[in-house]
């Protein structure tokens, strides 16, 4: 595999000399366009050999580029703060924004490689954690990512030359130490495991090049060309796409747009015509559920006591042993999500949780990967974490809404599979909650709302609109619990309709699931708080 990048080839500085600045303006137009663009981001990811040239390329590419719209990162050993969440949340957080270009330097590929090297991991361990970063690239290139790898190389030979000439050199010698040495003397292993790395990762849309370090005229030229190729291709081709879009756009009889694929009916000219669902709605995870279960007050106040204590204890013991919790609620309007969450969140240390509420993303946030405003929110070791809406969104409103289309909200469901993975296999307590109530139940809510003052504000057009498309959601919300309720991260259905049964239901699978995960019995919580109520 790198026989090719052991050739020797080079570029005279005086060609290079006269290549250079032209190299240099075309990159600095095609950055530019992609700024004023803003239509994806494009990372840069340097791997390869000590002593090849990575940390100089990263330099020049800043140097011959406009740096203030350039983010680089180099990553060493996890910090503290990095330790106490999933490791590709110090990746995720500093992804780019579309329009940015972003430049990596020890990056997701250096732990695995020096893990398989040095032992400690076997085969199947490193195939796992090269299969985790193709998954964490296609989920950033399904959304539009331009990702382009560099693998920097040298010969055996080659690679000592060099690292004697940085020795040598008073200026460079503090880039060799003692490390860089035991590399080359484990050369073979290295060269084995990048074998591997790259013959695996390198895909279609996230390819690696591996470039010939020796001559860094040749070197630079190189990367800067393959950079500025890239970005210009996909601007090319995202202009096309667009001109073809509109071309293709046709309207309806009321001159509504129907975008290309869309899944609209066209009617005969008469709205009562057009039929958007069957007659008679189809059965699902949520019309099977008993939304007669109910619970009285007195019975309601005797066990929310008991849960709340029980709670107490729990995320005590669960702060002293880093266990994080997250917990997603999600489910229609008044359901009753903000009362369940002040019934958890009375029974926590208030500096040991936070609440996130999500509504439409940010500016910021819509210059991201979906997934990076949950990413960034992650709580550090032994907190509780609280999503009021979550990920879910990309298959529930923004399917419903049109707000992303079918290919991308279908390819969701691994994508949020493979992020709850991670923070499972973390160690993080995952509990994801949908509190249901019916369409009548949820239009007494509504007018209840309009006529309490205290509660009016949180009424809006928006809730009543939602209602038209009861059905729909319905059908989305059966299709997240089919794709994504998982023997580890499985759904939890509340019948909400009865909101002492709802709440009660809510903090005893919480409490359960708490105690499995700090390998806690009953025998150990309070006393006062067992026995109390026979379940």
């Amino acid at each position: 595999m790198f026989r090719t990048a052991e050739l020797g080839r080079k570029v005279d500085k005086q060609e290079y000399r006269q290549r250079e600045p032209v190299l240099r303006e075309e990159l600095l137009l095609v950055q530019q366009d992609l700024r004023l663009s803003a239509r994806f981001p494009v990372l840069l990811v340097f791997a390869g050999v000590d002593g090849a040239g990575k940390a100089q390329t990263v330099n020049l590419l800043n140097a011959w580029m406009d740096p203030r719209w350039l983010l680089t990162r180099a990553y060493g050993e996890t910090s503290d703060e990095e330790r106490e969440r999933p490791p590709y949340w110090r990746y995720w957080r500093d992804i780019p924004p579309k329009g940015r270009i972003g430049m990596f330097l020890r990056s997701w590929y250096s732990r695995p490689i020096l893990d398989k090297v040095y032992g400690k991991i076997d085969l199947a361990d490193f195939d796992e954690r090269l299969d985790r970063i193709i998954a964490f690239e296609k989920a950033l290139t399904d959304e539009g990512a331009v990702i382009l790898k560099f693998w920097m190389h040298l010969s055996r030979e080659a690679q000592k030359k060099r690292l004697k000439s940085l020795e040598k050199d008073p200026t460079t010698r503090w880039q060799v130490g003692d490390t860089s040495w035991e590399h080359w003397g484990m050369y073979d292993k290295f060269l084995e495991a990048a074998e591997r790395t790259i013959m695996r990762t390198s895909t279609g849309p996230a390819p690696f090049t591996i470039v010939e370090g020796v001559d860094p005229c040749y070197r630079s030229l190189t990367v800067g060309q393959i950079v500025r190729d890239a970005i210009r291709r996909r601007l090319d081709e995202a202009t096309h796409l667009e001109k073809l879009k509109t071309r293709l756009q046709v309207h309806n009889d009321f001159g509504e747009v129907i975008e290309p694929g869309s899944t609209t009916l066209i009617s005969s000219g008469d709205p009562g015509n057009a039929v958007a669902r069957p007659a008679k709605p189809l059965p699902t995870v949520l019309s099977a559920l008993d939304m007669s279960n109910g619970m009285g007050k007195a019975d309601y106040e005797h066990k929310l006591n008991r849960y709340q204590g029980e709670l107490n204890f729990l995320q005590r013991k669960a702060l002293q042993q880093s266990i994080s919790t997250l917990i997603v609620f999600e489910g229609p309007d008044a359901a009753g999500k903000g009362s369940a969450i002040r019934r958890i969140t009375a029974a926590l240390d208030a500096s040991n949780y936070q609440i996130i509420p999500f509504a439409a993303p940010t500016d910021e946030e819509q210059a991201h990967h979906y997934l990076w405003r949950f990413w960034r929110h992650l709580s550090r070791a032994g907190r509780f974490t609280i999503y009021d809406r979550s990920w879910y969104g990309r298959v529930l409103v923004e399917r419903v809404e049109g707000f992303a289309g079918e290919a991308e909200w279908r390819r969701a469901y691994n994508e949020i599979n493979d992020f709850e993975d991670q923070l499972i296999e973390h160690g993080v307590v995952l509990l994801k909650y949908w509190l249901h109530i019916t369409q009548d139940e949820q239009l007494l809510r509504f007018q209840d709302r309009e006529q309490t003052p205290h509660k009016r504000w949180k009424l809006t057009p928006e809730d009543w609109r939602n209602r038209e498309k009861w059905e729909d959601y319905e059908l989305a919300v059966h299709d997240m619990v089919q794709y994504t309720s998982t023997h580890l991260s499985p759904w939890i259905l509340v019948e909400g309709n009865n909101k002492y049964y709802a709440r009660i239901k809510i903090l005893k699978i919480l409490c359960r699931q708490l105690e499995k995960a700090l390998g806690e019995g009953k025998k150990t919580l309070p006393k006062a708080r067992i026995g109390l109520v026979k379940e």
